[in-house]
């Protein structure tokens, strides 16, 4: 469990808070999708939520667990306390990897995370197809995202976050993310995912997060928002009642509406639910 209350930020020399009294809870097992305009705080949340950055006001915990007793331990995040890094990985937006092998880097960095899986690393390496142990800097910048998300994957840590993690990566390579994400997902993990390629994670997800600097826009599971709301596709022309937001497209009018009782159960279009959530059409 991670625990933010009443949580407020603002960088030096700012004179405005990027965050101001935020509250949120984000429970294990769950891949939550972080969503918001550019600036509206998205990484400075993850690095708030990792320890890097101090909140001005307010606190942010995690949990851990004694490995001796078994009780449950709460943590301030920026404390940096040992039992809480070792449980705490984030996938930068941006990554400068080291001038040594992948052999090397796996072997420097995995004594840091006691759940650590060579075994799984080198599964997720070959999911994405990156064979052999090439040095780091020769890989494009595409595959050495690859292989930070695999090592994230494989480090076994309770809490994982990932800014734009498919920024980057081919077509191929996103629909694989989706595939080792899922596969890599235990009931212990909290997964935390910012970014803009909507379509890259909406069937990954299990809670949608969208804020707006001082203001959290939506925080609801995926069934609440399938239970509510249908997304689909309309003739142009077609009865308007109870539609929320829609847009124009080749195969019609993308839709989002309040779901009927007759309604079947639709996919989430996240663009669509962003959208209709920043301008404010249902909240």
């Amino acid at each position: 469990m991670i625990k933010i209350e009443n949580v407020s930020f603002a960088y030096p020399r700012k004179r405005t808070n990027v965050h101001t009294n935020l509250t949120l809870n984000l429970e294990q097992n769950k891949i939550y999708g972080l969503l918001g305009k550019n600036g509206t705080g998205k990484s400075t949340l993850l690095y708030l939520i990792s320890g890097l950055l101090k909140p001005t006001e307010g606190t942010i915990t995690t949990e851990t667990t004694d490995e001796e007793t078994g009780e449950t331990i709460v943590h301030s995040t920026f404390d940096r306390h040992q039992e809480v890094l070792r449980e705490t990985f984030l996938v930068n937006e941006e990554y400068t990897l080291p001038p040594i092998t992948l052999n090397e880097w796996s072997n420097s960095l995995g004594g840091f995370y006691p759940s650590y899986s060579e075994e799984l690393f080198r599964q997720c390496l070959a999911d994405f197809d990156i064979k052999g142990n090439p040095k780091l800097t020769t890989l494009s910048m595409g595959q050495q995202k690859k292989v930070i998300i695999s090592f994230a994957l494989a480090s076994g840590v309770k809490y994982l976050f990932m800014d734009e993690p498919t920024n980057g990566l081919d077509i191929p390579s996103k629909a694989q993310f989706r595939k080792v994400v899922s596969s890599c997902m235990t009931e212990e993990r909290t997964i935390i995912i910012s970014t803009h390629q909507v379509h890259d994670v909406e069937f990954l997800l299990d809670h949608i997060i969208i804020i707006d600097n001082d203001r959290l826009l939506l925080n609801a599971t995926t069934s609440e928002i399938t239970d509510k709301f249908v997304f689909e596709y309309r003739i142009p022309g077609s009865p308007t009642e109870g539609v929320i937001y829609q847009e124009p497209t080749l195969q019609g009018n993308a839709t989002m509406a309040y779901r009927k009782s007759t309604d079947s159960e639709t996919n989430i279009n996240l663009e669509l639910l962003f959208n209709a959530t920043v301008k404010g059409l249902f909240i």
